[in-house]
């Protein structure tokens, strides 16, 4: 009897289409008995940290603290050019610049925060919120500036909201690199044959999802902050690109300067190893 695998993803649209395979098993297991939880990115980052999963969808920011106990999986990963995290502004000509003025985060351990505090480091006050909090706190004026992620980016102009700086835009002037959100990372402590069949099983999911792009779209409704199937597709087709079904060098590059650029802040000295299997 296979052991049950522990699995973590995110309720995010660029998940539930690349896992709609595995998740209602038009894919082969392999063998394999996944018992899957879909949480928000932080609660996933926090079970990372804490040991609760064999195999889950992590913040790069989370993926660095646990990389003594973790690799990462060639496929599943988000990243990509213009894919950054916006810092918003709840009134028009504003920027963070002192220390009474607050801006929300999506997550101590989201690779937005990271992102934030490699930019903006102490230029303002930072509460950690769940993601979807962050636009509309910004609509009623509890909080000055927000770090936007998801969905919301394509919706905060609409909502009245005034952008700052786009994060990712930064990074890639800064770097070269495209800019590593997250990944799905693999307990070292695991056989490296059930490893390389999990990889086989979310790049199987990850080929069928883009090759039959409509037939995910109630997997991603039933879990969507929302509900918009344009808005949906548009977050698949920001996030879910040649990377994510395959690192490769250019993956692999992009973890090796998060990791400098992490160090340099003393977040964490550790890189990020892909597995080879």
């Amino acid at each position: 009897m296979t052991s049950p695998i522990r699995l973590g993803i995110s309720t995010c649209p660029n998940d539930t289409f690349a896992f709609h395979g595995l998740l209602t098993r038009a894919v082969d297991w392999r063998g394999l008995d996944f018992q899957v939880e879909l949480l928000d990115v932080e609660t996933l980052n926090e079970g990372l940290l804490a040991g609760d999963f064999d195999v889950c969808k992590a913040s790069f920011h989370a993926a660095l603290l646990a990389a003594a106990d973790v690799v990462v999986l060639p496929s599943g990963s988000a990243l990509g050019f213009g894919v950054g995290p916006l810092l918003l502004a709840a009134e028009p000509g504003t920027r963070p610049t002192h220390a009474h003025q607050l801006t929300l985060c999506p997550g101590r351990h989201t690779t937005a925060a990271l992102l934030f505090e490699l930019f903006h480091s102490r230029s303002s006050r930072v509460e950690h919120v769940v993601f979807s909090e962050i636009m509309p706190r910004l609509e009623a004026h509890t909080a000055d500036f927000g770090v936007c992620i998801h969905e919301g980016r394509f919706t905060w102009e609409a909502r009245g909201l005034t952008l700052v700086e786009d994060l990712g835009t930064r990074w890639e002037t800064d770097t070269g690199c495209p800019l590593p959100l997250g990944g799905i990372v693999a307990r070292r402590r695991l056989p490296a044959a059930t490893i390389a069949a999990v990889q086989h099983v979310i790049h199987d999911s990850l080929t069928l999802a883009r090759a039959n792009r409509d037939a995910t779209l109630p997997t991603m409704r039933r879990h969507a902050q929302e509900f918009d199937d344009h808005v949906l597709m548009q977050h698949v087709d920001l996030y879910v690109n040649d990377w994510t079904l395959e690192l490769g060098p250019t993956g692999r590059r992009a973890l090796d300067a998060l990791s400098t650029r992490a160090a340099s802040v003393g977040v964490t000295a550790t890189r990020l190893d892909v597995f080879v299997g």
